[in-house]
């Protein structure tokens, strides 16, 4: 089986895991998928990442995110931007989500940041995804 989209695999098993309450979850590892676990640790969505290595591949172990109430702290994760049909918006489209509560991830030519870092240093892009 070939995955066509990773990070919408990604953003998936996030979620499955979530559902079930998992305290972590494994992924095939990338610069990408990196890239974006790091910016949901950096605005607290979750609560860490390793790598793990094994003969065959690497992977990232996200430790998953829950409040008092055993709720997840991501309360919707939604890819924007898929391989049929991309979505760009320029720094002045550059969505607020949920009116500033939650972050989109975009990729742009200053690397892939979130909206908010997307919005301090005037670059656009593609917009990944959404979550709050």
């Amino acid at each position: 089986m070939t995955m066509t989209d990773p990070i919408a695999d990604l953003l998936t098993r996030i979620r499955n895991a979530q559902k079930v309450k998992n305290r972590w979850v494994d992924i095939p590892a990338s610069k990408f998928k990196k890239r974006i676990i790091y910016i949901l640790k950096e605005e607290n969505y979750i609560k860490d990442y390793i790598i793990i290595k094994d003969e065959f591949r690497k992977y990232l172990r996200i430790f998953l995110k829950y409040d008092r109430n055993g709720d997840p702290v991501i309360q919707h994760i939604k890819r924007v931007s898929k391989p049929g049909r991309r979505v760009y918006a320029s720094v002045d489209d550059i969505p607020r989500v949920l009116d500033g509560l939650g972050i989109s991830i975009l990729t742009t030519s200053k690397g892939v940041i979130s909206n908010k870092v997307a919005r301090e240093l005037k670059v656009g892009g593609e917009i990944i995804c959404n979550i709050w």
